[in-house]
């Protein structure tokens, strides 16, 4: 049985220098495309949701405080540097909360038990995946 396994090792003696090639550049092709393809764009405005409904859409260049009210309560979002986030939710495990700074455009943070969300738009959205 020992002999069987023997013949499974990879031979590496059979690749070439062009097979080398050939494979780092396909590596270098796949991680520049997960680069540019996945890779989200400038946000320049939040779409605030409550209830399924948009609330407000505020530019993400003036910092400010927005209280978004909800079936549980007031939820806080916050706007600073170009960024956005909820830092007050009155759900209880604050999963939103913790998600923290959303930064890039397609990001976005929700908080179901209070129907209230916030999402990031600009020129690309961000795919994490990609459907058919």
């Amino acid at each position: 049985m020992t002999s069987r396994l023997v013949g499974l090792k990879p031979n590496l003696q059979h690749i070439k220098s062009g097979d080398w090639t050939v494979l780092l550049l396909a590596t270098l092709f796949t991680v520049w495309l997960a680069a540019t393809v996945w890779q989200g764009g400038a946000a320049d405005k939040a779409v605030i949701r409550s209830g399924g409904k948009i609330f407000s859409v505020v530019p993400l260049s003036r910092d400010q405080i927005i209280d978004v009210p909800g079936p549980l309560g007031i939820s806080r979002i916050a706007i600073h540097k170009l960024q956005a986030r909820i830092a007050a939710d009155p759900s209880p495990r604050q999963y939103c909360v913790r998600q923290g700074w959303l930064k890039q455009a397609g990001e976005i943070a929700v908080c179901l038990p209070n129907q209230v969300s916030v999402e990031l738009s600009g020129g690309r959205k961000r795919y994490d995946s990609l459907n058919y």
